[in-house]
């Protein structure tokens, strides 16, 4: 693409990378001459180290190329000039005279920062990051060097990442497993999440912690075959939201999802993308959406969706469109993008979230996850007395119906300062303070949802009389 637009007659292009120098090597074609500029080596032949003319400043190397025909100057980090005026003007002037004697001035830049006299002039590219065949090629080269055979498997483990930083993950993974792990090359590779400042990478969690829920267990390992290679006909799921109660374990299953896949975890907060300033949020979504994509297969976790896209029913009235922008840039990200992740997203008030958002296509499976039942109570008893060391006997499961798997977990903390019966005293359950609320919330999934989890059969026999009851008033 970059060099048809040279042979087409483009005079000004910015080439958006971080790889300058691969950026160099994709140029060249026959018939034009490349030169680089820098500001501290000045002008030189294209990847080559040796200097034509020592023109440092930015004026006067944008002004050299009016005297060479069928020439391309590839400007390294102009952008940083762009605010000075004569920089401006040079750019301007010399518009015309490139376009008629063939040549082009290329700007290799890692942002588009690009003063408003001068958004016409330039044509804006992305340089993509290097495909499996380039990276598996660098891994080779050092693979040969150290007599290791190479693996394809950590090879896909490093797409989203530049040549240098494949290189160095790579050269990592020798020096601290003799090997091409694709553990550690996930290791390295969540530097680009933590360098973004957008996103926070969490340690997934075992699977074995989450008690109950076995519906929506069996839903994600059954779709995990999707996302294996030999699989790669079947359809592949891009998301899950989870509603539910809060304190029933939808976060704490969106952490074990990651174990089971067997992917890096990443929680989007959307909250923290929004600032003050006008177009902000909307650039840093986009941003880190593009970090996102970037990386390549992870499981990213948005928590409380209802709160993180609050206002975007009445945006003009709460943050002058701010969440608006966000939410459909979101929405159609999740839409379109072609990169093997899968977002899942929790809720607690169903009412509060947008109906786009739960929109056929958006999400592949909306799951209500409801109180735990008798049998998921003693399984999270269980899991409490192995992680607290506690004794609390599985009948014990009898006295906390209508309580959620976080209010059992502080019940066998509080037991170990307090004594059981008197911690027991203590909880006054969600059930009973929000009684209401998730009466509405199972009214409302009884037939718009999937079930995570089975709950208690007196609550399945309320739904029974009530659904016979609905039918007689119909």
């Amino acid at each position: 693409m970059i060099q048809d637009y040279l042979k087409a007659g483009y005079p000004a292009l910015i080439i958006l990378t971080q790889e300058q120098d691969r950026a160099e090597e994709c140029l060249p074609c026959e018939g034009i001459s490349f030169y680089s500029w820098d500001c501290i080596r000045g002008i030189r032949p294209a990847k080559r180290p040796q200097t034509v003319e020592e023109i440092r400043d930015p004026v006067e190397a944008i002004n050299w190329l009016n005297s060479h025909q069928d020439s391309v100057l590839i400007a390294h980090n102009l952008h940083l000039f762009t605010d000075i005026p004569e920089v401006i003007q040079a750019i301007q002037n010399g518009v015309t005279k490139w376009k008629s004697i063939g040549s082009c001035l290329v700007m290799i830049s890692p942002v588009i920062q690009m003063r408003p006299e001068l958004e016409k002039i330039f044509t804006v590219i992305d340089l993509e990051l290097p495909d499996e065949e380039s990276l598996f090629h660098i891994q080779m080269e050092l693979a040969k060097s150290v007599k290791v055979e190479p693996n394809p498997e950590s090879v896909r483990a490093a797409r989203g990442l530049t040549e240098f930083e494949a290189e160095t993950a790579f050269a990592l993974s020798l020096v601290k497993t003799g090997r091409f792990s694709s553990k550690v090359i996930a290791e390295a590779k969540a530097q680009m999440i933590r360098k973004s400042g957008l996103m926070e990478f969490w340690e997934p969690a075992d699977i074995a912690d989450v008690g109950g829920l076995e519906n929506l267990k069996a839903y994600i390992r059954n779709r995990a075959r999707a996302f294996k290679p030999e699989n790669h006909d079947l359809p592949k799921p891009k998301g899950i939201l989870l509603v539910g109660i809060p304190g029933s374990g939808k976060s704490l299953t969106c952490k074990a999802a990651a174990n089971l896949l067997g992917w890096p975890l990443i929680r989007l907060d959307i909250g923290a993308l929004k600032n003050s300033l006008v177009g902000e949020s909307e650039r840093r979504m986009r941003q880190a959406t593009a970090v996102i994509d970037a990386f390549g297969a992870s499981l990213v976790w948005v928590e409380e969706a209802e709160k993180a896209f609050s206002g975007v029913k009445s945006s003009g009235e709460t943050d002058s469109g701010t969440s608006a922008g966000m939410f459909a840039h979101f929405l159609c990200w999740l839409q379109e993008t072609k990169t093997p992740v899968l977002i899942m997203a929790t809720a607690n008030d169903i009412s509060k979230l947008p109906p786009e958002f739960m929109r056929a296509g958006r999400f592949d499976s909306i799951f209500f996850v409801d109180l735990p039942g008798l049998s998921e109570r003693r399984e999270i008893i269980g899991i409490m007395n192995r992680k607290y060391g506690t004794e609390i006997s599985l009948e014990y499961a009898e006295k906390l119906q209508g309580f959620t798997g976080a209010e059992i977990e502080q019940l066998a903390k509080d037991s170990l300062f307090d004594g059981l019966d008197a911690a027991m005293e203590a909880i006054v359950p969600l059930s009973r303070t929000m009684r209401e609320e998730i009466q509405n919330l199972r009214d409302w999934a009884r037939t718009r949802a999937r079930f995570a989890n089975s709950p208690d059969e007196e609550v399945t026999e309320q739904r029974k009389i009530r659904s016979i009851g609905g039918a007689e008033a119909s």
